[in-house]
């Protein structure tokens, strides 16, 4: 049966470990977000008012054709996070802080929304939810060079803009992870809580 899960959250909020988890515990494909292969991404960081649309537009087309991919998937993929948090949640963020234009805005919109027409939701949307000590915390352990300054505020702001999408969304069927001391990984517990979540919505095809 074709199945298909999205894991959404914060930075930090620990989606690629998710996504490890299914993979190895399930018969599920993993897909992962291609951050690196973004050639406006140094620019970017230097100028944020001058590269954010064409920024923000590169991840949309590049997630369209990650979603297309999955559409062509047979059995369960998992993806680590989904085209509904870059617009929902990062280039919203983007316009509220004035980094893109209304003329801009209203393109990435528009494009936004021809996609959501030509791809299919995911059966099911897991949300990680973490507080922002922990996101901090787990930022810095992991070390990757884009995040390490990133603001508080701007934290704030994108936890903000999740909570506000994840009380709206109704695409597909939700289960929501508080993930602060959900320790799957570790701790056997958790495990196996995580586990019986994800399974009562999983086709028995995809269970080992």
């Amino acid at each position: 049966m074709k199945r298909s899960i999205a894991i959404a959250g914060n930075m930090g909020a620990g989606k690629s470990t998710l996504v490890d988890f299914l993979a190895r515990h399930y018969d599920v494909q993993p897909f992962y977000e291609p951050n690196d292969e973004n050639p406006y991404l140094a620019d970017f960081y230097k100028d944020m008012k001058r590269w954010a649309f064409q920024s923000q537009l590169y991840f949309l087309s590049n997630k369209f054709r990650l979603h297309q991919e999955l559409d062509r998937q047979p059995g369960v993929v998992a993806l680590d996070r989904t085209i509904f948090e870059d617009a929902e949640i990062f280039a919203t963020a983007l316009h509220q802080m004035r980094k893109i234009s209304k003329r801009d805005w209203e393109t990435y919109q528009g494009f936004y929304h021809a996609i959501l027409d030509a791809i299919r939701p995911p059966d099911l949307m897991i949300y990680l939810r973490c507080s922002m000590r922990t996101l901090r915390k787990r930022i810095r352990m992991r070390g990757r060079a884009m995040e390490r300054d990133v603001p508080l505020s701007y934290l704030k702001r994108l936890d903000r803009l999740y909570e506000g999408w994840i009380a709206s969304y109704d695409l597909s069927d939700v289960l929501v992870l508080e993930t602060d001391e959900l320790d799957y990984i570790h701790d056997m517990v958790s495990r196996i809580d995580v586990m019986q979540r994800i399974e009562a919505v999983l086709p028995e095809s995809a269970t080992r």
